[in-house]
């Protein structure tokens, strides 16, 4: 699994679905490349706060992507969480449970409307 840097990806990954939750918001994207590889990226904005809640922020995603996405993300897809104002005073077990139901619903395939 590897990380995200370029901003293109980011930019990609957000034409893709999304599953919005309390505490993020995550994006995915299959990249139709026939790479099984998952890549994650995360991104916590300044309107959440300075650098030591962002940080931390960041830390708990990077927790929970390493737990949750190699047994439940989808392959061949760039996953991207975005962090919400009220997700650093979360519970992180909370957290969890609500990153695996946003990775369920998004692992299902579309319905066409």
């Amino acid at each position: 699994m590897t990380r995200l840097t370029r901003r293109a990806d980011f930019l990609a990954a957000n034409a893709g679905r999304r599953a919005p939750m309390p505490g993020f918001v995550l994006l995915v994207r299959p990249r139709g490349d026939d790479d099984p590889a998952m890549r994650y990226g995360i991104t916590v904005t300044k309107k959440i706060g300075g650098a030591v809640v962002r940080n931390r922020m960041k830390r708990r995603f990077r927790a929970l992507a390493a737990e949750l996405l190699p047994e439940r993300g989808v392959p061949g897809a760039d996953h991207v969480l975005i962090g919400r104002a009220g997700g650093v005073e979360r519970d992180f077990a909370l957290l969890r449970t609500e990153l695996a139901k946003a990775l369920g619903k998004l692992s299902r395939p579309e319905v066409a409307r």
